[in-house]
């Protein structure tokens, strides 16, 4: 029996997750445990100055003569990039690696060319081997998982960590942040580090070996690269008054950036998948988490929120474009990649999977923090 329909009363979350639970007040336990969360993670505030002046302090003085003293993922989105200008007004020296996984849209590529330019910086462009690539996607989507976002997500974490290891950086900076993505239900997805899920669905949908596809497994991730190697991952944008669209006026201004439209749509396969894939196929319709975290962290009220929803991203069946784009990268027929889609869902837990794992990591490394 089909679940009645119910959203929360302070976000927009609501029963498209089939796992979402609502208190006698009628708000969901997302905002409820974003808010609670807020408390260690998130310090838009002089506290969190504080916080991130340490932090900054830290490396400088452990830097020395080195050429750079941090490293940036540089995606040409706006949390990148934010993070990218950011990080030279701290007065630190980032190597900034790009990872070209087939999907670049031209505006994408400007901006990344702008930023690393204006902010003179070092760029290294990482080329993920396409025939892998392709490979690797069509098998997720033969698998018929909801996170088709994963192999491009494990490629650009694992070449960015292989960056830091080889040019002996200890700092790994990242773009996610608390005030833009504090809500996204595990059910619309799931974690994109876990190769052991990933080498499953390509060992049985796949059809040739990956001798280059960047990887990083479970053990190398939480030990080699935590206890050994001493690599720290820091996250400063939830030390700051992260405000989205602020952020957006000044990239535009200081920056010559372009905005593309939707969270992660700098990809024309992200947004095909976000705003076609998972919303035809699972019913989920990721701006609505995305807009939630928004109303958490105070940059946008519920009724806006609701009628940014109504808003069509691809009227009149436009999604046809990018759908045939995409299964054309693919090197399959607009016809195969429809009957692939009209499959029945899968999720990840259907195949091998390290989630057990993560979950005993995740509590050891917080205790030990």
């Amino acid at each position: 029996m089909s679940k009645k329909y119910q959203i929360c009363n302070r976000c927009i979350m609501d029963t498209t997750d089939p796992a979402i639970i609502f208190d006698e007040a009628g708000n969901c336990n997302h905002c409820n445990s974003a808010i609670e969360r807020s408390k260690s993670v998130w310090f838009p505030n002089e506290e969190g100055e504080k916080k991130l002046k340490q932090i900054v302090d830290a490396i400088k003085a452990e830097r020395g003569n080195k050429e750079y003293d941090c490293i940036i993922g540089l995606s040409g989105g706006v949390d990148s990039s934010y993070l990218a200008y950011k990080v030279v007004k701290l007065g630190l020296r980032p190597l900034v690696v790009h990872v070209d996984c087939g999907w670049n849209s031209e505006m994408a590529v400007k901006n990344v060319e702008n930023i690393v330019k204006k902010l003179g910086l070092d760029l290294h462009t990482h080329v993920v081997d396409w025939q892998e690539m392709k490979d690797v996607q069509l098998a997720y989507f033969k698998a018929n998982v909801a996170n088709q976002d994963v192999p491009q997500d494990h490629a650009i974490f694992a070449a960015l960590y292989s960056y830091a290891v080889r040019n002996n950086i200890n700092y790994v900076f990242n773009g996610s942040n608390f005030a833009t993505e504090c809500i996204l239900p595990t059910t619309w997805g799931y974690n994109a580090l876990d190769f052991r899920n990933l080498k499953a669905i390509h060992r049985k949908f796949g059809t040739r070996k990956l001798k280059r596809f960047p990887h990083v497994t479970f053990f190398k991730r939480y030990f080699y690269f935590t206890f050994i190697r001493r690599m720290k991952i820091v996250k400063p944008l939830n030390y700051m008054n992260y405000d989205k669209v602020e952020a957006i006026a000044t990239m535009q201004r200081e920056l010559n950036w372009q905005y593309y439209g939707g969270k992660h749509h700098e990809s024309r396969f992200t947004k095909f998948f976000q705003a076609y894939y998972l919303p035809h196929k699972f019913g989920y319709d990721k701006r609505r988490a995305h807009l939630s975290s928004l109303i958490v962290s105070g940059q946008i009220n519920r009724e806006d929120a609701l009628k940014e929803m109504e808003q069509e991203i691809y009227p009149n069946n436009s999604h046809l474009d990018d759908m045939e784009y995409v299964s054309k990268k693919l090197g399959i027929s607009l016809q195969e990649f429809n009957s692939i889609i009209e499959m029945p869902n899968k999720s990840y837990y259907d195949y091998a999977n390290n989630e057990w794992l993560f979950k005993i990591g995740f509590r050891i490394r917080n205790k030990l923090k």
